[in-house]
Order: structure tokens, then sequence, then C-alpha cells
């Protein structure tokens, strides 16, 4: 499942997102250039081939590593989208474009808030939504809603097969995987699938945390929570940690992991973005990205574990800290939030700040694995994790130190 939110003020837009998948489902950030394309051209995106236009965007994505959509994103003029799965009642198709199709192509086609909107909307009503969104539940679909914004403002987009309501943002909005635009919401929900996704619970947090929140700081924070009185996880046998923003994989009957974070700051002539490019946001550090550094990451992760890609190489600290989060995460979160807060108040460039976080990933990955202690998670949860390792080949042997992005 995911959480979204926006604060539009007079001079700036904040925006965040956390993108919750399957466990094992890494996700990669993928620059992609302005580029032309000739008369006739097809673009074919996840299920479905469409007509391409003849110019697109230069866009920075954080997209699972098997879509052709993506997550969350930017583009070269500021625009910035996160969609989120909701669940209602009107015929899932078996196939059209997913929500993540429907995000990247109007971040290539799109030079703002409004027209990005346009775009899905005109794709929705062309092509229709629909098609296998996750690689471990097999059949599993669903709709989709958005926030879209640019330097000057941002929207909730939010559809229903078809169907689709906009709303603009004024203050503080946050959305979860449950429709909330009156009217819509009641027309087209699925009440139980969206009870048990627990967005009822995520949304209205979320959306109480944005209303103080002042800074990209306290987005990173909102992405990091655990929930009203808890630092760390709190799991449900029904859906885990899906209580949360800051989500954690484990329950029997629906189960999600943060898989992505991303926060951005928009303002006329200055745009900023940070992302983990890594899963489980409490865990991880957030680091300056730009639309015109691309970086070279390492290899492109998928669902095994390979010590090549940053996804996975987090994967080691982050599925050993939750052993024992209180203790373990401990060991490193003051040097982490430290790195961030210098960071936030003179960026590096990418390429530093990801090297620096290779570094730091893996000290911090070996002062934690060399600690003996007791799995404290529900035993259910536990095998939940003993089952996504064993599937994913991961062996919590300590790291070989990388020498990081270039």
């Amino acid at each position: 499942m995911c959480d979204t939110l926006a604060i539009v003020r007079a001079n700036r837009v904040l925006f965040a997102k956390n993108s919750d998948r399957d466990a094992n489902e890494a996700q990669l950030l993928d620059w992609q250039p302005r580029r032309t394309h000739p008369a006739g051209a097809r673009q074919k995106c996840t299920w479905i081939e469409i007509p391409q236009v003849r110019a697109t965007h230069a866009v920075l994505l954080s997209r699972p590593y098997w879509m052709w959509g993506a997550e969350m994103g930017t583009n070269e003029h500021g625009v910035t989208i996160g969609n989120e799965a909701v669940f209602t009642r009107e015929r899932y198709a078996k196939a059209g474009l997913t929500g993540m199709d429907l995000l990247r192509l109007a971040l290539e086609r799109a030079a703002t808030a409004d027209e990005a909107v346009r775009t899905i909307v005109d794709l929705l009503g062309k092509h229709g939504q629909g098609g296998l969104c996750s690689l471990e539940r097999k059949g599993f679909t669903y709709h989709n809603s958005f926030i879209v914004a640019d330097p000057h403002g941002a929207f909730v987009l939010e559809t229903a097969g078809v169907h689709h309501a906009v709303e603009p943002i004024t203050g503080a909005r946050s959305i979860s995987n449950g429709l909330t635009i009156p009217g819509f919401a009641e027309r087209h929900s699925d009440f139980i699938k969206t009870r048990v996704c627990g967005c009822r619970r995520r949304q209205p947090r979320t959306q109480r945390l944005a209303q103080r929140a002042n800074g990209p700081s306290d987005l990173m924070q909102i992405l990091r929570d655990h929930g009203e009185g808890n630092d760390q996880p709190h799991y449900s046998w029904v859906n885990g940690g899906l209580g949360a923003p800051c989500v954690h994989s484990g329950g029997l009957i629906a189960s999600s992991q943060t898989t992505g974070s991303w926060v951005a700051e928009l303002a006329p002539g200055a745009t900023r973005h940070w992302a983990t490019a890594t899963a489980a946001p409490c865990t991880g550090l957030f680091k300056p990205v730009a639309i015109d550094r691309p970086l070279d990451l390492g290899a492109a992760p998928a669902n095994r574990a390979d010590d090549d890609s940053l996804w996975w190489r987090h994967e080691r600290l982050h599925r050993a800290v939750m052993r024992d989060p209180a203790m373990l995460l401990a060991r490193y979160v003051a040097e982490r939030d430290a790195v961030e807060s210098a960071w936030l108040a003179d960026p590096p460039d990418s390429p530093v700040a990801f090297a620096e976080g290779d570094r730091l990933l893996a000290r911090w990955t070996d002062d934690v694995l060399s600690q003996s202690v007791a799995d404290v998670r529900p035993r259910y949860v536990q095998r939940h994790w003993t089952k996504r390792n064993a599937q994913a080949g991961l062996h919590f042997r300590r790291p070989r130190v990388t020498a990081g992005a270039h």
C-alpha cells in the first residue's frame, strides 16, 4: 500500500511519499532523458502499448524493478507525482494502464500539475486502467489515486475505473489507500478492502502530522512514523504494520513493506528532492537527488539478493535491525539523523552523498550484524520474513565495503 502527502504554501509546495509493495519487490531510481520520437511511434507500457507523443520530458523515477511505470517521480519542470492503490466497487479490467504507467506518462508529457491531471484523465478515458499490479500476489489489482504537484500548487486526483474526481489542495493534504473526495468516495469505495488495507488509520495520522510540518525534515519524520505512541513497528496478525505510514510487512491476510521513500521541496526556480533508494525509511538515509545528475548505483535490483545493488545491500541492514529495532536502530540513528540534518542545510552533490551513504551503510550493517540479539517480533512475523529471506536468497553475512556511487 502507500501514503502520499502535499503541503501547499504561499511560496513553495512540499511533497512526500512512501511506496509500500511486496517485501522482495526491489525499487530503483531511474533517470530518463528528454527525447523526441518519430511520427507514429508506439510506447510499450507495463501491459499494453499506446501511441507515443512527439516529445517527452526528462524524468527521474522510483519504480518497481519489473514495471515500466513508477510509484513516484518528478520531471524537468518540477511536476512531481505519487500514486496510491484504491479499492472500489467498479470493475477491474484484466488489461490496461496501471496507475504507475499513468504516473510516468503524465511526467513525461506534462509541464504543469494541471496539465498532468488532464493527461491522466485523458489516458484513462482512452485506454482504461487495469492489469496485474503485484508479482507475489497473482491476480492482485486495484484502481488509483494521485497527488500531483508542481512549484505553484497541487491536486488530489482519485479514480474508480473510468470515473474520476479532482480536488485542488489548500494547506496540508494526505491520501492513502482509500478514496477521500466527498461524494466520490461514498459512491465508489469498497468498504471491506479499504478497511483491511489499514488506510483509515494511516490517512488521518498523516493528515494530522502534515498540518504541523514546516519543511523537508518534518516530512522525513512523517514517512518514518510508526503510529501514535509507537517508536517501533507495531504488528497486527491481519495486516502486519499497515497501521502506520512506515509500513513493515508481516500480516497473514494483507502485508506490504515500504520499499521506497521520496521527499520534495518545490519552489519557483528551485526544486530539491531527496530519496532513500532503499526500503524502510526508519532504517535508511535520505539522500539528495537531481534530475540532471544521473547516478551509477550499481546493478539494477530484482527480487533476488544482490550485493551489487544498493537496494539489496540496505536490506541486510533493514532486516537485521528489525529483529530488535529498539536496540539495534539506536546503534546508528543519531549519526544518521546528524548526516541528514547537515545535508538538508547544505546539500552535497548527489554522487558525493550516495558515496558517503554507501560507506555509512557498510559500517552500520557490519556493526548491527555483529550484535547477538533475540528476535522480538511476533512468531507469525518471524515466519513471514524467514520465508521472504529464503525466496530472495538473502543470508546475513557481513557485507563487503563498496566504492559507492560514482
